[in-house]
């Protein structure tokens, strides 16, 4: 029985190899489609991983307040990430600032407002934008500053501004613009400091405030007569066991200040780690499934290649029943060439998906995590698509009449 089988192997082996090119392109469908779903899925599992890396820097305890109406454009189960909404009208005014900040508990506050505008160095800088905060922002984001130092309270009223690494550079083509100036609407901005970089997460919504200008809130509010839109407020308690119950009183007391009913949501770390999640499983799942498609192509490829196989090796098959071979030995001849060609397929797509991983931590902020669960899922899939689709052409082999074979040309 082991020879039986040790021939059968050797026969598929050399089927196969007696037509590579073509035996390639019928692998083709399932290369791609166990390689797409391999990198969507490492993808997906790696920016969570970046989303929970960032969170955690920022602080299991900040908490963050939002407009609801940030949820309702995603899904209905929440979905925004941890610095977002950049393009939304903001519900959130002054005077929820002010509530925030005064609420029992809460030891620093700071506000993230949008300024809409262009902002000229020594080069017209169109990519980033100008966020008005507070002095508290630094030690709320547990940013470290690189070169000179965050906003003070005494700089409120004044044009005085901290970058973003990449806003640094591409304002002044520098990295150390210390003392600089640059112009923004209408007025001049001194240079106090410049961030350390900020982690970030690919593939969200969030801000990127590596690409950020800071200012004092209140300068900001002036520059745009008070029109400007405050986006997020960031928040800590004074004690990380009380994050749960500061949250909650912040919720209170905002619901109170419109009315009971305040449109707003009160976030902790967790909660925007939960909401990302949401979003990039439902992405991933999706694109994968879509991806997985390629593997049904292939598997009809397969099928209609070992069809072929069938048909030019008919006089081949009649002769093998003539000496005494039996359906059942026919049968597992033409499985085990299909098997071949899918697990070959599965194999090689896997060896692309490492390809694909590997470029794109070179040449992207992207760090795809591929998981041995998925490989060996992947191998499965692609083993089984080969078996399912193999089985037709294999079963007209075996039912294959010796005489009629025989007479086949």
């Amino acid at each position: 029985m082991k020879s039986l089988t040790r021939g059968h192997l050797k026969a598929g082996l050399d089927s196969v190899r007696g037509s590579k090119l073509r035996n390639f392109w019928t692998m083709l469908g399932v290369i791609i489609g166990v390689a797409s779903v391999i990198t969507i899925v490492g993808i997906g599992e790696g920016v969570k991983v970046q989303i929970s890396n960032q969170i955690h820097h920022f602080g299991k305890n900040l908490i963050t307040v939002r407009p609801s109406a940030l949820h309702t454009g995603a899904s209905s189960s929440g979905g925004s990430s941890l610095i977002s909404g950049l393009g939304i009208t903001s519900a959130l005014t002054n005077k929820d600032v002010g509530t925030v900040s005064i609420t029992k508990g809460v030891a620093a506050s700071a506000p993230l407002t949008i300024v809409t505008g262009t902002a000229k160095g020594d080069n017209v800088y169109n990519g980033g934008f100008v966020i008005g905060t507070s002095p508290d922002l630094a030690a709320l984001l547990n940013q470290s500053v690189n070169y000179g130092a965050f906003l003070t309270d005494e700089d409120e009223g004044q044009n005085a501004a901290v970058l973003g690494s990449h806003a640094a550079e591409k304002l002044f083509g520098e990295d150390v613009p210390l003392g600089r100036s640059f112009s923004f609407r209408g007025q001049d901005f001194m240079v106090r400091g410049i961030f350390n970089d900020f982690s970030s997460a690919p593939l969200t919504q969030d801000a990127d405030f590596n690409s950020a200008i800071f200012i004092p809130n209140d300068v900001a509010q002036s520059l745009s007569k008070g029109t400007a839109p405050i986006y997020e407020i960031l928040a800590k308690p004074s004690s990380s066991g009380q994050t749960a119950q500061v949250a909650t009183a912040i919720q209170q007391r905002l619901d109170k200040a419109h009315g009971g009913q305040s449109n707003l949501d009160v976030l902790q770390g967790n909660q925007n780690l939960d909401d990302s999640n949401s979003i990039l499983d439902l992405l991933t799942r999706l694109i994968a499934g879509v991806a997985a498609i390629s593997l049904l192509v292939g598997g009809i490829g397969i099928m209609n290649v070992m069809l072929v196989s069938v048909a030019e090796r008919m006089h081949e098959i009649g002769i093998r029943k003539a000496i005494g071979a039996t359906n059942k030995q026919i049968l597992s001849q033409f499985m085990i060439e299909a098997g071949m060609l899918s697990l070959g397929g599965g194999i090689i797509g896997i060896i692309v998906a490492f390809v694909v991983d590997l470029v794109l931590r070179l040449t992207t902020s992207l760090q795809p995590v591929i998981s041995w669960q998925v490989v060996v899922l992947a191998t499965g899939v692609s083993l089984a698509v080969g078996i399912i689709f193999g089985s037709i052409p294999a079963l007209k082999a075996a039912r294959r009449d010796p005489i009629d074979a025989l007479r086949s040309e």
